[in-house]
């Protein structure tokens, strides 16, 4: 039997809120809190804060890998950044956050990495693939670009196998005149689906399908008629997982509702080939309002060694 590790931050307007959050569940519906709901890592370096966290388990050594933006708008938005969204996806932090660790629950310190030039704008939303044809990962993430004056919103890329070297960036989904940010892919049945987050008119979440990993991607109709009654601005960080029985659940985090309970909005399919999806609020339940993460399937093993580890109380 399998479990899953949701890796996420919560929001909250205090510097608590944008540091590294699990919670855990049996069946991928009912998810728990775990450290009573209080962060499992806080960040000590770069903005002292982080968001939009991915984890990857790496197949040769074990080791797992959590990414994250290096941002923190609690200390920052007003001060640094000016109240602008835009000076953020300018003039944001060109490094993610990084730790490692054996088993989950002992983690390393923060790392600071540096996977692109001064071009680009704020570095952030990182997820990572494993890439089967060629043996390494594709880290993608949103960034703004100089070549667009720091304007249009895409999805670029580079690759890695060791988590310490990194190539050099390149375009992935960067539509011209267009803003695609939050990027999240999988695999199935040798082929690949990206759900992204757009910014234009008339279009919500996306998702897009190729028979390479790094593209050309192409939008998926079908899924198009399952997202069509959503109101725009405001769903984000799509992220999926795909459970013991094959099928998948899909998470859209409402990030537009005023509620406190409400958080991720799930939908369930029978695949990704289907690209149908059902929205399915009944059948989950969450114990706190979850922001923009990544799950990662687990053993029962792993899931009980998680729910029972002594976390530290202490802000690190």
């Amino acid at each position: 039997m399998q479990a899953y590790l949701f890796v996420h931050f919560r929001e909250k307007s205090s510097p608590d809120g944008e540091q590294v959050y699990f919670s855990v569940s049996r069946d991928g519906y009912c998810w728990e809190e775990i450290h009573g709901g209080r962060p499992v890592i806080w960040c000590t370096k770069g903005e002292k804060g982080a968001r939009d966290f991915t984890i990857i388990r790496e197949r040769k050594s074990g080791k797992y890998y959590i990414l994250g933006t290096d941002l923190s708008l609690v200390y920052n938005f007003s001060g640094k950044y000016h109240n602008s969204w835009e000076a953020v996806a300018s003039q944001g932090s060109k490094y993610l956050s990084l730790w490692e660790s054996k088993d989950l629950v002992e983690w390393s310190e923060q790392r600071l990495i540096s996977i692109c030039n001064e071009e680009y704008g704020c570095i952030w939303a990182p997820d990572i693939i494993y890439d089967r044809k060629r043996d390494d990962y594709v880290l993608h993430w949103s960034s703004t670009h100089k070549s667009s004056d720091y304007k249009d919103k895409g999805i670029y890329y580079c690759r890695t196998k060791d988590f310490k070297n990194f190539t050099k960036s390149a375009p992935l989904y960067c539509p011209e005149n267009k803003n695609y940010i939050d990027s999240a892919i999988y695999e199935e049945n040798g082929k690949y689906y990206m759900f992204v987050k757009s910014e234009n008119l008339e279009e919500t979440i996306l998702m897009l399908q190729s028979d390479e990993i790094t593209g050309p991607y192409e939008r998926c109709p079908e899924f198009d008629e399952c997202v069509n009654g959503l109101e725009r601005g405001m769903f984000e960080a799509p992220t999926a997982v795909k459970l013991e029985n094959g099928s998948w659940n899909l998470f859209l985090d409402y990030y537009g509702s005023k509620e406190n309970i409400k958080g991720y909005i799930p939908f369930s399919g029978m695949s990704l080939h289907d690209s149908k999806f059902v929205r399915k609020d009944a059948d989950f339940t969450f114990p706190y309002r979850f922001k923009h993460g990544t799950i990662l399937n687990i053993t029962l093993e792993e899931y009980k060694r998680i729910k029972n580890h002594k976390w530290s109380t202490e802000r690190k």
